[in-house]
Order: C-alpha cells, then structure tokens, then sequence
C-alpha cells in the first residue's frame, strides 16, 4: 500500500527557515514541500493552484501579517496550519488570536533564525505537522462567540468541581465551552498542551473575554466558585483537600508523564480529593492523556464526559478516554454545559431528598 503524502506550503519571509524547514519536511518519508512563499500574496497563488495539505505560516511578515492572512484564508478555505513564531510578550498574543481564528497549533522558534538552533526543533515540527495532516479544520465562523455576562444571579452549582483536560485544538475549544457555563460552581481547573510562558497569555486572554475569573494557577492557590485556574505550562498541577477548601499544589518535580501539564495528573488528584463532587471534561487532543485519570474520575463517582469526534479538531484523547470505559457520556461541544448543569442540579435534589 502506498503512503500518500502530506503536502506542505512553507510561508516565511526568513531564507533562513525557509531552508531549515524544506530539508526537515523533505527528509521524510511521508512529507512533501509542495511549495515555498515569502508572503501572503505569493502563498494565495500556490494555494489556488496546488492545494496543499498543510501550512506553516509566520506570524510575522511583510506586506501582510500572518494573522490576517490566517482569518482570509479560514473565509474561504480550511486549511490545517500551524503558526511559526519566535516568543515574545506581543507574539504570545498573536499566537493565540491564530488559534482563536482557525490554526491548529504553533512552533516557539528560537529568537534568532540560526540553522543549528532550527534543526533542534525537528522532533517538534514533523510531529505536528503529521497530526495536523489528520486535524479536522473547524470554522471560527461557526464557534461560540465569548461575551462578558453576569452571573451574579445565575444558578449556582454546589459542591461541583469541574476538570478539563485538552490538548491540539485546545485553546479554542476551552474558550467557547467556558463561554456556555453561565452558571457558578465549586470551581474549573484546566490541564491544557502548552508551552511555559502561554499558558499565562491564554489565562489573561480569557480573563477578558469571560464572565468567569481566569488565571494561570499558583501554588496554594485556593479553587473557588467563578473562578478558573490553568495548570502553568511545563508544571502539573494537582488539587487537594484541606478542610473544606479545595487548594492547587504546583509540582515542579520531574516525572514520568510525557506531558506536562500532565491532563492524567490533574484528574487522579481530582479523583482523591472530590470523589462524586466533581466532573471530568476530556477534550480535543492527540495520545492517551487523561483516559487513566478520566477513569479514576469515574471509578471515583465523579460525572464524566467526552467531546464528540464531529466538534474535536483531534479525536484521540476522548476516543482513549472512551476505550479505557472512563466516559458517562460522549457530547458535542455545544451540548457539555448543559450535561454539565444539569448533572449538577440532579446532584443537588439527589442530596436534598436524602435528607
């Protein structure tokens, strides 16, 4: 059987990358450069023309900036690309505004285009390049729009703490399910796939864009109703119970979980600390992360859901979670806040009958 191709635009304005990325995605086996631009108005005619599977695109470039070529390009046609960026403050920013607008992922570039600092980003570029090759491109067009509401008088949930865990097409997704919990709760932890550095950048982006209060966890931090805390990148998070109160430990200690956050992590510690009072949220995400933990979650009493394959970006941590038995329910993206108010108030005239 014939492998077919992944077919890549490389869109750079830096001769540098643009040379670093031809030899890393033609060394493969599977990969294809079908083409290389120095700019949006060069990439529109090769799109036009020759279709690829793939892009990369710049953040930064002349004659136009890749966001706005991204959000052009997503109008009219959806193509998987991964954004390439070196960090910094303005461009962590510009990072997530193209994850919000329909890229599937990004790549940190180091901050001066060397070949040698380039090469070392191989493992990073040819593994997101082949699962946005499998990636379903979902329109920013047809995505909830996040608008600041009060929930003051909302119903408020008691006693139900809520755990997400994401991965590839994360951001987005995270951003309009929380733009649908116009209710209160125990509390929202979130293990996400990011880097250091961004996952301070998406709190802060959605802290206001939401109705919720977002922030990227600290050690000891308490978890309280309104309020949503995302794991720091490169550290797990865990919860425990101390009284009453649920408080957020930050482990820097190295282990063996591949990813950090770690989304199984999160959910193990939720598990031990909340039993039945709370819910387990697995989404979009490529691997197994978070299906041990989602079980335990379940084992535990807790509530637990995974998001549909048709509203995924990648299907293969809800599909994991769901082999391994850890899922109450499969639910489509729209459709989890209303799973998750409504288990919560069953929970509370459950609990009030019993009395």
């Amino acid at each position: 059987m014939i492998m077919k191709s992944i077919r890549v635009l490389i869109v750079d304005d830096s001769p540098t990358v643009q040379a670093v990325l031809s030899r890393i995605i033609s060394g493969e086996p599977d990969f294809e450069v079908m083409g290389v631009a120095s700019d949006p108005f060069e990439a529109k005619q090769l799109i036009m023309r020759d279709k690829p599977d793939v892009i990369t695109l710049d953040v930064e470039m002349p004659k136009m900036d890749g966001i706005t070529f991204l959000k052009r390009l997503m109008s009219y046609r959806l193509i998987p690309v991964i954004m390439i960026s070196s960090y910094t403050k303005i461009n962590s920013l510009k990072t997530l505004e193209a994850l919000e607008a329909g890229a599937i992922d990004f790549i940190t570039k180091p901050s001066q285009d060397k070949e040698d600092n380039l090469t070392e980003l191989h493992d990073e570029i040819t593994s997101k390049i082949r699962i946005a090759g499998e990636a379903r491109v979902i329109s920013p067009f047809i995505m909830l729009k996040s608008q600041k509401k009060n929930i003051e008088n909302s119903p408020e949930i008691t006693r139900k703490l809520i755990a997400i865990g994401a991965s590839i097409g994360g951001p987005r997704i995270i951003q309009n399910l929380l733009s649908g919990m116009f209710f209160q709760t125990q509390g929202i932890v979130i293990a996400l796939h990011m880097a250091a550095r961004y996952t301070q950048a998406f709190a802060q982006r959605l802290n206001r864009m939401l109705p919720l209060e977002v922030s990227e966890a600290r050690h000891l931090d308490r978890i309280e109703n309104g309020k949503v805390l995302i794991a720091p990148g490169g550290k797990n998070m865990i919860v425990v119970k101390k009284g009453k109160n649920y408080i957020i430990e930050i482990d820097n200690h190295p282990d063996k979980s591949f990813q950090r956050p770690s989304v199984d992590i999160l959910f193990h510690s939720v598990a031990r600390s909340a039993g039945p009072d709370a819910v387990g949220i697995i989404m979009t995400g490529m691997g197994e992360d978070g299906a041990e933990g989602l079980y335990a979650m379940k084992q535990a009493g807790a509530y637990t859901i995974a998001q549909d394959k048709a509203s995924c970006v990648v299907y293969g941590m809800p599909q994991s979670a769901i082999k391994r038995g850890g899922v109450d329910v499969v639910a489509s993206l729209d459709n989890i806040p209303n799973l998750v108010c409504a288990n919560a108030k069953k929970t509370v005239l459950f609990n009030n009958k019993k009395h």
